[in-house]
């Protein structure tokens, strides 16, 4: 008898890059996005930075719950019910704002898309994982990364920039209306080209099956192996601290662009926030990236760690000049804000190398790595959620000279943390 055709298997080209930009779609939503829908709805600063800091947390404890995704028996299906659930949660957000306890559902249903957005990053990658052969990994590598902050783009540029033109013409609500049903709709609409194009990736089971209490020992064992590392709440500790003047300002920056220049701001509408922003802003950070990878591949990370740190953090001084001058010229401001992004992003290379070189070297390297990432965005978080209340009790301007004087700590911690893999660090601090 004739053997039956294979199913066909898509060109990676064909899943990878919209994948990704699954993956970035509901994160700059709730990371970015909605802070400026809540800005333009009135909501104070405080409030903005601590309600959307704590929904940041679903990225930050992922690593707990992923070994749980293992019993699901196809990668597939769980990556297009994530990204159907995200899609009709952020469709959901658009129909409350409508209703009078607006705020309060809004937060909901973001942190129903908050959570399905970062287990979807786990069967995400392991799907590309599974699917994809070592070398295919590291050539699609970069589709991963240009996808996802094409997601930054489409959102906090075009759709930004969308609410501000709506804004003016059919009311506030109405226009975020508009964006987070868009919002909703693609990633539906991702989720539905996904349950076609994506390889049908069955998740391998041992002799005995999988079970909780196999992979609540295996989640035990990863995580005393990662507390038994050399080092490692030192390590730990910069990896929070690197992240403290960046949660800071990226929150409050855009929040300052928009307010009134009577309160310190610089006046911006939502367009033209969207405009220096989203568009060339996140090319400046895209640039900065591709930049630190090199500058850090030639010179190595220990001796490239402190030019990374201050590269991430003086360019903040912009944001202190910025609030100092006010200038009216919308092409300064955005040049301004370019050598941030791009300052932010050459810099931001530094942790993401110290996590996987460092921090997940040795066994369960996946496993740790997830572990590194979450403590990377706790940092982002914890001082994403004070910053509202720093900011209103300092003002913008001595806001700004306080976030550089948060990126002091960690420098002064390069000189003590491990810069190397432990197997190559005998005798380092």
């Amino acid at each position: 008898m004739a053997a039956a055709p294979p199913r066909p298997v898509r060109h990676p080209l064909a899943w990878v890059p919209t994948l990704y930009l699954a993956q970035g779609l509901p994160f700059y939503a709730v990371a970015l996005v909605a802070g400026l829908m809540f800005k333009s709805m009135g909501v104070p600063n405080d409030q903005i930075a601590r309600w959307t800091g704590l929904l940041g947390f679903a990225w930050v404890f992922k690593a707990l719950w992923s070994p749980l995704l293992e019993l699901a028996r196809s990668k597939k299906r769980a990556v297009v019910a994530f990204q159907l659930i995200g899609g009709a949660s952020l469709a959901a957000v658009a129909l409350a704002l409508q209703l009078p306890m607006w705020f309060a559902l809004c937060i909901a249903l973001l942190a129903v898309v908050s959570l399905a957005s970062s287990s979807h990053d786990i069967a995400a990658d392991g799907l590309y994982i599974a699917s994809l052969s070592a070398r295919q990994q590291a050539a699609y590598a970069g589709w991963q990364g240009a996808f996802f902050n094409a997601a930054k783009f489409l959102s906090l540029g075009g759709l930004v920039i969308l609410a501000g033109y709506l804004e003016d013409r059919i009311g506030t609500a109405p226009a975020w209306t508009v964006v987070f049903g868009l919002l909703g709709a693609a990633l539906a609409a991702l989720g539905l080209y996904h349950a076609w194009a994506l390889p049908g990736t069955l998740t391998v089971r041992g002799e005995g099956g999988t079970t909780l209490r196999g992979i609540a020992a295996t989640l035990a064992d990863v995580i005393r192996a990662f507390f038994a590392k050399k080092g490692i709440w030192l390590g730990i500790l910069f990896i929070i601290l690197f992240r403290a003047s960046e949660g800071q300002i990226q929150t409050i920056g855009p929040l300052f662009l928009r307010d009134a220049r009577a309160v310190g701001g610089l006046g911006l509408s939502t367009a033209e926030v969207g405009a220096v922003y989203g568009t060339a802003g996140t090319v400046a950070f895209l640039v900065g990236s591709i930049a630190g990878g090199y500058f850090t591949s030639w010179l190595g990370l220990r001796r490239a760690m402190p030019v990374l740190i201050l590269a991430m953090n003086l360019p903040n001084l912009v944001f202190w000049y910025l609030s100092a001058a006010q200038p009216d010229s919308l092409s300064l401001i955005a040049t301004a804000l370019g050598v941030e992004m791009f300052g932010y992003g050459f810099g931001f290379v530094g942790i993401i190398l110290f996590i996987m070189q460092v921090i997940a070297s040795g066994p369960y390297q996946t496993a740790h790595y997830a572990l590194g990432s979450g403590f990377m965005q706790l940092g982002f978080v914890l001082f994403k959620m004070i910053s509202g209340d720093i900011q209103q009790a300092l003002g913008y301007q001595q806001f700004f000279l306080w976030v550089l004087a948060c990126a002091l700590p960690v420098l002064v911690l390069t000189r003590f943390v491990r810069l190397a893999p432990e197997e190559n660090s005998r005798g380092q601090a």
